[in-house]
């Protein structure tokens, strides 16, 4: 990288540092193309502070919220109105999911801070016949496409933040503030993997440094 574009890049990331905006709920009404009009229950797999949970609300007569970080946690039950039919609790994603199936099981930028193919399996045994699974990750860039995707979501990504914050500097919301890792999977391994789990799965690679999955248990 010469000097030049090395101060192009870190120009670009102060200036998506000063607009930021929620990459995983852009995916959030994509979610809900990908699923029934009305179900009965729904889980959310590191719910964070609850936008998603809320949202498949609007679908489900009730929906449950798990997260690992319990102060955000306490935000998401803080965030949500009383009387909706959401819960939440601080639980491990593979070990502490509530003893049942779900209608919906909803995962979104959580499952690389996970085992894979042991998170695909627990999600699995906790969807119900003819349940849907929809999972929005994040993967290591290694291929051709995934570098012409990234270099895409870089001028899309400023120009959204900018658009969504009417050009002004704002704070990062409160979905953006817990830590995260980066991916160590490229998306190629997680395909194998997904589909070593979960035959006839559908994966595609997404903008903003994205891909999708979802699987039906037919």
């Amino acid at each position: 990288m010469t000097p030049l574009s090395h101060r192009a890049l870190r120009a670009l990331e102060r200036f998506n540092a000063a607009h930021p905006w929620d990459h995983n709920a852009h995916f959030h009404r994509w979610i809900l193309r990908r699923l029934p009009r009305r179900c009965a229950a729904a889980l959310d797999v590191g719910s964070g502070s609850g936008d998603l949970a809320r949202l498949l609300a609007t679908r489900a007569d009730a929906v449950h919220g798990v997260d690992a970080d319990p102060t955000i946690t306490a935000r998401a039950r803080e965030l949500t109105p009383p009387g909706a039919p959401v819960t939440f609790a601080t639980e491990d994603a593979l070990t502490g999911l509530p003893d049942r199936t779900y209608d919906v099981v909803t995962c979104v930028a959580v499952v690389h801070h996970l085992p894979f193919g042991e998170a695909l399996t627990v999600f699995r045994r906790h969807l119900a016949p003819d349940g849907t699974l929809v999972l929005v990750g994040l993967c290591r860039p290694t291929t051709p496409v995934d570098h012409l995707l990234a270099a895409a979501s870089s001028p899309l990504n400023a120009a959204i933040g900018w658009l969504k914050n009417g050009g002004r500097t704002a704070p990062a919301p409160v979905s953006m503030t817990a830590r995260t890792r980066p991916a160590e999977m490229s998306f190629p391994d997680v395909v194998r993997a997904a589909r070593a789990v979960l035959p006839g799965v559908r994966l595609r690679r997404r903008l903003f440094w994205r891909y999708t999955l979802v699987w039906r248990n037919a």
